[in-house]
């Protein structure tokens, strides 16, 4: 009788997810009416028309929006940071790639956490490299330091070949992606996150957690820090972009299928919402965030402003032909919206007018872009395009 119910359970539990996948709007024809917040009016309803205005006056303001409605304030400050080598090989990928193992060890308040990065440079490269930094929301396997497992959420060997080093920590060690125990993390350095409503959650554990591994690349002699490339993909990439906003250490990011409160605009209400996601994962953002839930028409931003954020540094911003639930339409019109800051400092995109046909990559800097063929996944196609970009921007 246990297990029958158990069943009956499972069951229902699967029918409803699926019913409420089902209610999610895929149809261009139902996308309400929308105004999306200036860009560049200020909160006093200054008009904004130099890059010394949008980073003295409306880029903090925009910030802040995120910080007290989204994504939470992420602390700045930590007692102690230390980096240690816990193995290292010169042989690696039959002789092609250095090894390096490092456990950064940060301490707070008489609490510590410890992030893991897995990083190869090539072997034949006597100068710092650029590096490609993957906040991985995948299995620990596809990072695998060993190449036991040899992933093309990851392909480390492209990446070398490419003549770059590739870098890659597993976001759990930041914080579990669990409702119940997320806060089993860098979160224990900061408790006070977890009693204020713009407190930082999952999403900004794992972007603050990129940054204390920018900390470790800065005293790493093989790494060329002013040329670090962070890489999320869905729910990372999400993370990759709040780390590139918040830290402007970060030359260039790649966000890749990262969907509602990643690269796709919340007001149009396609695909996935804000009421689903915050339903769905409480633990992600903060609890500001669900005065939002079916009410994005009351959201004083959106991802556009997010992307924008990052400028001038080049954001490569990813779709996938079958992810719908990821708003492709809605992603790229975010990124044109996004356009208008980067003219400030006279960077021209060089996106189309409309949404590109699939597999046919805009790679130009500062914005660049792509639909693939396929399924919501992050390929070899697309770090083969991420790889041409980081190419034109780094003049390599």
């Amino acid at each position: 009788m246990e297990v029958k119910r158990k069943i009956l359970a499972v069951t229902f539990l699967f029918l409803l997810f699926c019913n409420l996948l089902a209610a999610q709007n895929y149809d261009e024809s139902k996308v309400p009416a929308y105004t999306l917040p200036e860009i560049l009016l200020s909160n006093n309803d200054q008009k904004i028309t130099t890059a010394k205005a949008w980073e003295d006056i409306r880029r903090p303001e925009i910030i802040s929006l995120f910080e007290e409605n989204v994504y939470g304030i992420m602390p700045k400050k930590y007692d102690a940071i230390s980096f240690k080598i816990k193995r290292e090989s010169p042989k690696a990928m039959d002789g092609k790639a250095n090894l390096k193992e490092v456990e950064i060890l940060v301490t707070n308040d008489l609490q510590s956490d410890t992030i893991n990065l897995v990083l190869f440079t090539p072997s034949d490269i006597k100068k710092p490299v650029p590096v490609f930094l993957l906040i991985n929301n995948r299995s620990p396997r596809n990072t695998s330091a060993t190449r036991d497992t040899i992933s093309e959420f990851w392909p480390a060997e492209q990446v070398i070949n490419a003549g770059y080093a590739v870098a890659a920590f597993h976001y759990s060690d930041a914080a579990p992606d669990n409702k119940n125990t997320f806060q089993d993390g860098v979160l224990r350095l900061y408790p006070e996150q977890l009693k204020k409503d713009n407190g930082m959650k999952a999403v900004g554990a794992w972007a603050w957690a990129a940054s204390r591994v920018m900390d470790y690349f800065e005293n790493d002699k093989s790494i060329d820090a002013s040329k670090v490339v962070v890489v999320g993909h869905s729910r990372g990439g999400k993370a990759s972009l709040w780390a590139a906003a918040q830290d402007q250490r970060f030359a260039m990011c790649v966000t890749n299928c990262s969907g509602n409160t990643g690269a796709a605009l919340s007001h149009r209400r396609y695909g996935e919402t804000i009421e689903r996601i915050n339903t769905t994962f409480p633990h992600w953002f903060n609890n500001n965030y669900k005065k939002f839930n079916n009410k994005e028409q009351a959201l004083p931003l959106d991802q556009h402003m997010l992307i924008a954020t990052i400028a001038p540094r080049p954001v490569y911003i990813t779709n996938a032909s079958e992810d719908l639930w990821a708003d492709p339409k809605g992603t790229f019109l975010a990124a044109k919206e996004s356009e208008k800051v980067y003219e400030l400092y006279k960077l021209k995109s060089s996106l189309p007018k409309n949404l590109p046909p699939i597999n046919t990559p805009s790679l130009q800097p500062p914005l660049a872009y792509h639909i693939r063929e396929g399924i919501h996944d992050l390929t070899a196609y697309d770090w083969q395009q991420f790889i041409k970009t980081a190419d034109l921007y780094f003049n390599k």
